[in-house]
């Protein structure tokens, strides 16, 4: 057996908070002066809140939920970060997605700490009435632990600019008399949400993607166009920077869902327009004339020129990284590959574009829609495509030049400090909150 595969871990090696500990400590290993109690400040979180949320549903009944916001760092400003509906939402997930938009604020370099939120459920039994309900009380028991210049929460898993509406309602009815819009992104813009807001998160994957491919990252791949691209997770992410490559010249072969997944016939394109009409009619994608279905798994394991992960968590793990042909990983997903992955990868000489780089997007605009709150003015959705495209490239930039400053330490060094993308990514990131936390210094 190659040293570099090992045995799939299992729920082990998928613990989010592990993945992220694991991650922070090979960047870690570039900080060797900083002071272990600095550390421990920028690894483990500022402030965890868990709330317990009775509440009525339609049939009469009072059922609890639990509802989770954390605040890991806010040395760059406040919180920001997602609030997802999901059976799985626990303590240990969120605080690994905080952390993790703490680094992705502090690279594209936007003025925000990081923040997660989510409440345990499934929306998939829950009727709007009832998710109203839950939302409502979920951010009136959170309370003052968020605020415009404190805590903005924003859509993620399972939540939509609806629910935002809601939490904007809720804040605006506790706070009267104040501008509480920019309390929350991802709104309806008849609210004070951004143009370009629900495509940001796909926009900004494909815009990363272009810029490291015109750096050189893969060897004889330029650009996207004519590019074969395999898109696990066909949500927003995914149909955005499906709809951009394919505008762009790629060829997107493969896409999947929950249920499963569909390859195009005899190695020709999907047709986007026919995919999203399967999947609007049947509730996936699966089942699309002229394509195969395949698995999740089978997808991840298409030979393909990119692969972009836009789904859950682990997906890439110790048990199939080793069958993975793609030769660019696009993480339009939040940490979907485990570090024993990234080990394998890196040993079959694949590149990956981390999370907290290629799914920037999102935030990057949410951004834009707090400022046009606080200004209380809009953006055109050409300026707003213009910022995000100079902010991503720009971030995209000093990752791959941390990147290669690496090699060339490796190549000195006779390979004993090599690193990848993730790495680097981290390493810029946290290079500036220890700067920043050096310049402010410790309060009191």
């Amino acid at each position: 057996m190659d040293e570099h595969v090992r045995p799939f871990g299992g729920a082990e090696e998928l613990a989010p908070v592990r993945i992220i500990r694991e991650q922070f400590a090979r960047a870690r290993r570039h900080f060797n002066h900083l002071e272990p109690g600095l550390v421990d400040f920028l690894r483990l979180p500022q402030r965890t809140i868990t709330v317990n949320l009775p509440v009525e549903m339609d049939d009469g009944r009072v059922e609890n939920f639990v509802g989770y916001r954390v605040l890991h760092n806010d040395l760059l400003g406040p919180g920001k970060g997602g609030i997802r509906f999901h059976p799985e939402v626990s303590l240990d997930e969120v605080s690994a997605l905080a952390a993790l938009m703490t680094w992705k604020c502090a690279l594209v370099r936007i003025p925000f700490g990081g923040a997660k939120g989510g409440v345990t459920c499934d929306t998939k039994g829950l009727s709007q009435r009832e998710l109203r309900r839950i939302t409502r009380r979920f951010i009136a028991g959170l309370g003052d632990n968020i605020g415009p210049y404190t805590d903005i929460p924003a859509p993620d898993m399972y939540t939509s600019a609806q629910t935002m509406a809601w939490v904007y309602d809720t804040y605006d009815n506790m706070h009267p008399g104040e501008n509480n819009l920019p309390v929350v992104t991802g709104k309806p813009l008849e609210l004070g949400g951004s143009e370009g807001r629900n495509e940001a998160t796909g926009r900004g994957c494909v815009f990363a993607l272009e810029r490291a491919l015109a750096l050189g990252v893969v060897q004889g791949l330029e650009g996207v166009d004519g590019a074969r691209v395999a898109i696990q997770g066909f949500g927003e992410v995914g149909r955005v920077a499906a709809r951009l490559l394919i505008e762009r010249g790629a060829h997107v072969i493969a896409v999947s869902d929950s249920r499963g997944g569909v390859l195009a016939e005899n190695g020709d394109a999907l047709d986007l327009d026919a995919v999203l009409a399967q999947k609007a009619e049947s509730g996936s994608v699966v089942g699309l004339r002229g394509s195969r279905t395949i698995t999740n798994d089978d997808l991840l394991a298409l030979p393909c020129d990119v692969l972009i992960p836009a789904a859950l968590g682990g997906q890439i793990h110790a048990g199939n990284a080793g069958r993975v042909q793609a030769r660019l990983i696009v993480e339009g997903a939040n940490r979907p590959i485990t570090p024993e992955a990234d080990d394998i990868l890196a040993a079959k000489g694949i590149r990956v574009l981390p999370d907290i780089l290629a799914n920037a997007g999102g935030v990057t605009v949410s951004y834009y829609e707090w400022v046009q709150n606080i200004e209380h003015h809009s953006w055109p959705l050409e300026s707003i495509n213009g910022r995000l495209l100079a902010r991503i490239n720009g971030a995209t930039d000093r990752v791959v030049s941390r990147w290669r400053a690496f090699s060339a330490d490796c190549a000195d060094a006779g390979g004993a400090v090599c690193t990848d993308l993730r790495t680097a990514a981290l390493v810029e990131a946290l290079e500036r909150l220890a700067l920043v936390v050096e310049q402010r210094g410790i309060w009191p």
